[in-house]
């Protein structure tokens, strides 16, 4: 018979057992995940598509509002996660006037709409409000990732509406080779999927998807969980992000089989061959000053997917901006909240 006379296995033990207490007395005493707190009322709406404007404690210090619009993957909620890892509140608190375009959740009876609904139809809706609320010619607009592709397209249709264009983790150039999930696209065979699916594209189909580029992330994530639990502020964090992907609204099936036959297995944006309502976007009528903001580390929409805005834009006054993070870190990290947010900031108001 052998003993193991090694004093650290007991402490090791006491460790654990302390650790468990811990994340069971810190989950037992959740009693509600909240997300998305900044104050803000709904000021238009069109069936499930809504347009906030988020509160101000002070007069905002640029006179032009900015229009924010999301993808429709996912939900707005990541860019004002908690109040002190929030996009928005920062946008604010740097004296900005904060709108945002809620899209909504679709359901069966969205299935047959279009990229024209949401883009001539919903977005220009909703500058058209803005401009008219503030007797303004032109506003700002800021574009995050499926939602910064939107914005693209529409501020080439209808530059005279658009002040300035801020684009983040925006993918323009589909013909890559470095993300996964542009290899994916290539051969998916889409017309199956919408269809298989009745037309709505559920929401967690495409956070397997999502999953799958990195799928030992989640592995790492549920192994650290236990560690997590025992202290309060990193399971609270834990359960705020994972409220976030739980509420992975489904997709319009014609607007995804468009986007996916256009954008990533044609790429007919950057060809100029892509055309909404029967007009063709041509990038080049962009010549509104624009900053482009992409990920170092973004592995969900790679640099090299971005970065050729900045040529294909007719814009004399652009600027690509490099933040040193991941896709999700541009709104919820630290050097969001320190550096990113208030440079947007500064660069808006510098061309107000």
């Amino acid at each position: 018979m052998t003993t193991n006379n090694n004093p650290n296995i007991s402490d090791q033990i006491l460790e654990q057992v302390d650790t468990v207490s811990d994340a069971m007395r810190n989950i037992g005493g959740v009693q509600d995940v909240d997300i998305a707190t900044a104050p803000r009322e709904i000021v238009w709406e069109d069936g499930k598509v809504k347009l906030y404007h988020f509160s101000q404690e002070e007069p905002a210090v640029a006179k032009t509002p900015v229009l924010v619009a999301y993808a429709l993957v996912n939900r707005w909620e990541m860019m004002d996660l908690q109040p002190n890892r929030s996009f928005i509140r920062k946008l604010i608190s740097e004296g900005m006037d904060v709108y945002l375009i809620d899209w909504g959740y679709p359901t069966k009876v969205d299935r047959y709409k279009t990229m024209e609904d949401y883009i001539l139809g919903n977005l220009n809706d909703a500058v058209d409000f803005i401009r008219g609320e503030h007797n303004l010619d032109k506003i700002n607009l800021l574009g995050v990732c499926q939602g910064g592709t939107f914005s693209l397209m529409y501020s080439s249709l209808f530059p005279e509406k658009i002040k300035n264009l801020v684009t983040l983790v925006t993918p323009v150039d589909f013909d890559n080779e470095e993300g996964l999930l542009f290899k994916w696209a290539k051969d998916m065979d889409v017309d199956a999927i919408v269809d298989g699916f009745g037309g709505i594209i559920p929401g967690d189909f495409l956070n397997t998807g999502f999953d799958l580029l990195k799928p030992m992330n989640k592995t790492r994530k549920y192994m650290a969980l236990p560690q997590t639990m025992a202290d309060k502020g990193r399971l609270m964090n834990f359960l705020r992000m994972e409220h976030w992907v739980a509420d992975s609204p489904a997709q319009a099936g014609e607007t995804y089989r468009r986007f996916i036959k256009d954008m990533y297995q044609h790429n007919k944006l950057i060809k100029g061959e892509f055309e909404l309502g029967g007009r063709k976007v041509d990038l080049k009528k962009i010549k509104m000053p624009a900053l482009t903001i992409y990920a170092k580390g973004d592995h969900i929409v790679p640099p090299a997917t971005t970065k050729p805005i900045n040529d294909l834009i007719g814009s004399k006054d652009k600027e690509l901006m490099e933040f040193p993070g991941g896709h999700i870190g541009v709104f919820v990290g630290g050097r969001s909240q320190k550096l990113l947010t208030p440079a947007v900031a500064e660069w808006l108001k510098e061309r107000d």
